[in-house]
């Protein structure tokens, strides 16, 4: 079956699974493979359960004439997804980065939902199979779409644009994660820039922070739009100080090529680096002429979950910053940094981290450079607890390094904190979250 007979009938069943325990009636269903399972194996449960047809890929699941034979059912996957975005046309961006990527895709969206019918990513479908999912849920009456990209390898990046074919991209940054899969900090550059190649080619156009160098010499040569604090940006945003009392990012932001003075935003995050975030969601907010007042709305109204930048007032009177769904070297430093650069208030300080994961050979240097960073702070002074197989392999069995966040927990259920703030930080596979309800 051609990829323009495919179409044909997606058409005719223009919802699309890849998991029976979530399948609709009448969607066609997409036989996945992976490394623990192989999704022909149900196709014919998935045909029970209402399917109007079964795309698979290996010939001894061939049922009847509603199951579909192709080489290959990913592939089959994302051609059918291109396809319908060059069938719609309608105008794509693009959001990539080492940190920033979820929470700028989230107030954007924000944004560009006061003005037009949006499709974009939910959660973090930003893969190779969530990336076509997304795209074909794209129905002629939406107006922009806005797609989220992630990346553990070299040629990721490409794979997606090949698949979503942006206009309009974005790199929030550039730092060290996923180094088990790119490399070096250059193999995440090249992969990170696959976006603004991509984009280039279709003189599209580039948002841009202007304070970063690196961002900033990589979209030359491209129409670009950029955001920062620099007096040379075209968005310009300032933060005001975070304090004991007040921890949401306040700032304010102007634009003085459309001759518009300084507006204030009070947002709810946590977090003086989410300035470039919500700088950037304004700078493509108003490049699609979304009013002002609107963008700001947006902005203050958007409030955080899943541990991103966000602000917990427990039972206990703790307040808890959960920042707990992602952690590398760029956004542990990021996040410690403004975790103490908070004015001080009379109650304890506490830092709980997790590992950081998919570091490959760099991880034990990345590990003591944060935990020297650590025990270096005295001013305020902290507690601090390390939670993780690789924290337990570098300081072995010290007081308040756990290997698990069920010891963790163990101990805070005998040693309650109380009425103190803390950070909760780390890579999602050590699920700190888990943590939250005891603090």
């Amino acid at each position: 079956m051609t990829i323009e007979d495919l179409y044909k009938l997606y058409l005719s069943h223009p919802i699309v699974s890849t998991d029976t325990r979530k399948l609709p009636e009448g969607c066609l269903f997409f036989a996945l493979r992976g490394a623990n399972f192989d999704g022909n194996k149900y196709a014919g449960a998935a045909l029970e359960a209402g399917a109007a047809y079964a795309i698979i890929d290996e010939a001894d699941q061939l049922i009847n004439e509603r199951t579909i034979l192709v080489p290959d059912a990913l592939e089959a996957l994302q051609l059918l997804a291109a396809h319908h975005r060059r069938a719609l046309g309608i105008p794509v961006i693009a959001i990539t980065g080492t940190n920033g990527k979820t929470t700028t895709k989230e107030l954007t969206a924000a944004v560009l939902s006061q003005s037009y019918r949006l499709l974009y990513t939910e959660g973090n479908l930003n893969n190779h199979i969530g990336v076509p999912l997304t795209l074909l849920r794209l129905t002629p009456e939406h107006q922009l779409a806005l797609i989220e990209m992630g990346a553990s390898k070299p040629g990721d990046i490409a794979e997606l644009c090949a698949i979503a074919q942006p206009n309009y991209g974005l790199i929030t940054n550039i730092g060290q994660a996923h180094l088990e899969g790119f490399g070096s900090l250059e193999g995440v550059r090249r992969t990170k820039g696959e976006l603004y190649d991509s984009v280039r080619a279709r003189d599209g156009i580039l948002f841009y922070h202007e304070e970063d160098e690196v961002l900033r010499q990589m979209s030359l040569g491209t129409e670009r739009i950029s955001y920062g604090s620099s007096p040379k940006a075209y968005v310009q945003g300032v933060a005001s100080p975070s304090t004991g009392e007040s921890l949401f990012l306040h700032f304010s932001w102007s634009c003085p090529i459309l001759e518009m003075s300084a507006r204030e935003v009070q947002t709810q995050l946590v977090g003086d680096y989410n300035l470039a975030n919500a700088l950037a969601a304004i700078a493509i907010g108003l490049y699609f002429d979304v009013p002002s007042d609107k963008i700001d709305e947006a902005l203050t109204s958007y409030c955080p979950s899943n541990s991103r930048s966000q602000l917990i007032h427990s039972e206990r009177g703790n307040q808890i910053i959960a920042d707990a769904y992602n952690a590398n070297p760029s956004s542990m430093r990021t996040a410690l940094s403004n975790f103490l650069a908070i004015e001080p208030a009379l109650r304890p300080r506490i830092v709980i981290l997790g590992d950081m994961n998919e570091l490959g050979a760099s991880s034990h240097e990345a590990h003591q450079e944060l935990y020297q960073k650590l025990s270096s702070t005295t001013t305020p002074p902290i507690e601090i607890y390390l939670c993780g197989p690789h924290w337990r392999e570098e300081l072995g069995d010290q007081p308040q390094v756990y290997p698990n966040v069920e010891e963790l927990i163990a101990h805070i259920e005998a040693h309650p904190i109380t009425k103190s703030l803390i950070l909760v930080k780390g890579s999602n596979s050590i699920h700190l979250g888990k943590l939250l309800p005891y603090l």
